[in-house]
């Protein structure tokens, strides 16, 4: 049986699975008193039909407020971050739910205290991008739900988390430059005591293999300025690099700060991508992801409380853009 035209509803899923509106109605809000195999057969119905509960007009149906997200960011003033607010506002919209932000500028401290201020204040559903801290302390409240994006929650298993392909991602951008005839390529990081920039590392480790030099490998810069800094100081060494690796948009940037008025031409690419990337001279040749998909990701996890533990990783793509193609001296 094939689904109906325009958006399944419930009395789809009923009529496809062959069972009555209440056992679909028991299923999808996880009462008791339904067999296994007519839930799984449920189930199979719902994901063949594509089917979403609104969970905003269940909410309301059964007397409780407006749905209202939590999203709580590291530093919204970062272009990721605001994409991905207006990414994860939008999919929430789908559910008629309403979205709220927070952003801990890299204070862990105040994290937690916007977990627990939204808490409080009736917002249980929260879509968390998590600092480098323990996130123990999340188990203590119990009817908190949430999803984490773009990292793993340390010190909290079993966490639902929606993350990009960050392995790959490193990968295919090392590999990119070492397919010029690059051999000593910088990595400019983050923290490496987050899962995303760890991840990212590993990738560009393992395609650089035997070699990998240490000593072109920075760690825990975070503003442009630094990066900057720190490139100046690679290309002032005996044997510089003649390529880099910039493990987020922050990073490519304080490369082209750095770059600006030296004569050197190393090739670049960078993870994220960035307004006016295409525009420079060359373009930044970038690893990239669909921020929507990110998005719309974490949104259907944290509405859909049927597991615990998941994963979904989100592909990534290198887009060439002439930075990255820039061949050694």
């Amino acid at each position: 049986m094939t689904a109906t035209p325009g958006k399944p509803t419930m009395v789809d899923v009923a009529r496809h699975a062959g069972v009555s509106l209440k056992t679909v109605s028991r299923v999808v809000n996880q009462e008791p008193h339904v067999s296994a195999a007519l839930r799984q057969r449920v189930r199979a119905s719902i994901s063949a039909l594509g089917f979403r509960r609104n969970e905003a007009a269940s909410r309301l149906a059964r007397g409780a407020t407006m749905l209202t997200l939590g999203l709580i960011m590291e530093n919204i003033s970062n272009e990721f971050y605001s994409r991905l607010a207006k990414a994860v506002e939008a999919a929430a919209a789908e559910h008629e739910a309403l979205v709220v932000f927070g952003s801990y500028e890299e204070r862990p401290e105040r994290e937690r205290m916007l977990v627990e201020s939204m808490y409080a204040r009736g917002v249980d559903s929260l879509i968390i991008v998590p600092s480098p801290a323990d996130h123990s302390w999340l188990a203590g409240h119990p009817g908190l739900e949430a999803v984490f994006v773009d990292r793993l929650p340390p010190g909290l298993d079993g966490a639902d988390v929606v993350a990009l392909d960050d392995v790959r991602g490193g990968l295919i951008a090392t590999e990119h430059l070492l397919a010029r005839g690059h051999r000593r390529i910088a990595l400019i990081s983050d923290d490496d005591g987050l899962s995303s920039v760890h991840d990212r590392a590993t990738g560009y480790r393992t395609a650089l293999g035997a070699a990998l030099d240490e000593s072109l490998v920075v760690r825990g810069v975070f503003d442009p300025w630094r990066v900057s800094r720190e490139v100046e100081r690679l290309l002032g060494l005996p044997s510089p690099p003649t390529a880099f690796f910039a493990a987020n948009n922050r990073a490519a940037i304080g490369i082209l700060q750095a770059l600006r008025e030296r004569p050197e031409r190393p090739a670049y690419v960078g993870f994220d991508d960035f307004a006016l990337a295409d525009v420079f001279d060359p373009g930044v040749t970038v690893v990239r992801y669909d921020v929507d998909r990110l998005a719309r990701g974490a949104v259907d996890l944290l509405l859909d409380r049927s597991g615990a533990g998941r994963r979904v990783k989100i592909p990534v793509e290198l887009v060439a853009r002439g930075s990255g193609e820039i061949p050694p001296p």
